[in-house]
């Protein structure tokens, strides 16, 4: 139990989990291994699959409503990260101090493995892959879990792995207090989610940092020198941690760094230094650089040998719905970037590929911003489709800036409007910008209606 003191939170008693999807379902099979008197509560609908393994531990729970007064009878409550801090039980849970803490902080005080932890507002997904891969290669025992993958929960009860390489959001880091990283990593901090942090820039960042709390002198911290905001908050947030930066922008002693050349360089103390052509990379896109540096640092960190290193950096294919090649059809490139659900993604999957781009853009506006795309719209983007219900702010927000935006019926209708205004050359890139849940299930969804949608071409 090397990450959580054991004296922070009952380690027996009644434990309810809120919300019963992967990490809710893995907490509580974990929770009943470790002899807690669990209860499972989701005010949505339970999917059969999670239900059936609810049933086949003999674990109670409930679906369509919380029994309000049996869950705040409880000792410990581990909640979804989809439930907000102002959701009314969760007031009411903390006003009678009970704790409310994340899958993550409660399966962490039962393994000694080390713990390799990426946040960041985009690329996330994409680094904690590359980091799992790596290491995977290189012969390490090691488990991929967080927002990615099977719950970490379920799996401290079913695996005994060395490492963890977790994939962290803001709002798991929001129920996280006593959890320490042993290898933390702030990729960049962009503006999302900021419905849930009133609106404040600030409070986002400070939730990020949340990532570097109870770090030691043995840890290490990997952050991007040159993101504005990551910098603003190394102004408030300090660590024990080593701290390993990563720029294109100078050359740093120790971290990560481009050369002039287009090199990129790796040092850390007592180790010896890595070099690698961007050319060489899988992985396309400035963006990628940096990804790369930071999984790079932290293959360094874990000891990995420089050509392991350089073998999986070199063959890394990107994870589904992330920038994911789907086919060329007729000299057409087309693109599922169905991940990238906020203003900042659309800017690095644009600056990623070849121009010219019919650009599919749109769904759930979460308050987007789309001035940062204005000149790789210009100079890139023939035409956008707009799919989704919130079509208005992309027609305000583009109409001086390309020849031609359309509104479509569904993703299939998008896809033939843009087989049509393409030519030979071009990229189809789906990069929506927005939240999936007016047409789709989730960005998952949405990606493979897409990949459907092109292969019916």
């Amino acid at each position: 139990m090397a990450n959580i003191s054991s004296i922070y939170y009952p380690q027996s008693g009644k434990l309810v989990v809120l919300g019963a999807g992967e990490s809710g379902v893995g907490t509580a099979i974990l929770a009943k291994q470790k002899g807690f008197d669990v209860f499972v509560s989701d005010k949505g609908t339970i999917a059969a699959s999670y239900k059936a393994q609810l049933e086949e531990e003999h674990i109670s729970f409930e679906e369509g409503t919380h029994s309000e007064e049996r869950i705040l009878s409880s000792d410990l409550v581990v909640k979804s990260p989809g439930i907000p801090e102002t959701a009314p039980l969760v007031v009411s849970l903390k006003a009678k101090h009970i704790p409310v803490i994340a899958e993550i902080e409660f399966a962490a005080q039962y393994t000694a493995a080390k713990l390799i932890c990426i946040t960041g507002s985009n690329g996330k997904s994409t680094t904690t892959m590359l980091t799992y891969e790596m290491l995977k290669h290189a012969g390490q025992h090691v488990g991929l879990a967080g927002n990615i993958g099977k719950s970490f929960a379920l799996q401290v009860a079913r695996e005994q792995f060395d490492v963890y390489v977790l994939e962290i959001s803001s709002f798991m880091l929001d129920d996280m207090y006593h959890f320490r990283a042993d290898i933390a990593v702030i990729l960049n901090i962009t503006a999302d989610h900021l419905d849930r942090y009133d609106h404040k820039m600030e409070n986002y960042v400070d939730s990020k940092f949340r990532m570097i709390q109870n770090q030691t002198k043995d840890d290490f911290f990997i952050y991007c020198l040159d993101d504005p905001e990551t910098k603003k908050g190394l102004m408030r947030h300090k660590t024990a941690a080593m701290y390993l930066p990563f720029t294109l922008e100078q050359e740093v002693e120790i971290g990560a760094y481009l050369t002039p050349d287009k090199d990129i360089i790796i040092s850390i103390p007592n180790s010896d230094t890595f070099t690698m052509r961007t050319e060489e990379l899988s992985l396309t896109g400035k963006h990628n650089v940096y990804n790369n540096m930071a999984s790079g640092l932290i293959a360094k960190v874990q000891e990995l040998r420089n050509q392991s290193m350089k073998e999986s950096m070199g063959s890394y294919v990107n994870i589904a719905h992330r920038l994911e090649q789907v086919a060329c059809i007729g000299g057409v490139n087309y693109i599922n970037d169905s991940k990238a659900t906020n203003v900042n993604s659309v800017w690095y999957a644009l600056e990623s590929v070849s121009k010219p781009v019919v650009l599919i853009l749109g769904g759930v506006d979460k308050g987007n911003d789309y001035d940062m795309l204005r000149d790789l719209v210009k100079n890139k983007v023939r035409a956008i489709i707009c799919i989704g219900k919130d079509t208005a702010p992309i027609h305000t927000a583009f109409e001086s800036d390309t020849e031609l935006i359309v509104n479509s019926s569904s993703m299939k209708d998008a896809v033939q409007l843009a087989s049509h205004l393409a030519q030979k050359g071009d990229t189809v890139l789906l990069s929506p910008a927005c939240a999936s849940f007016d047409w789709f299930k989730n960005y998952e969804d949405r990606g493979d209606k897409f990949k459907a949608a092109v292969m019916e071409l």
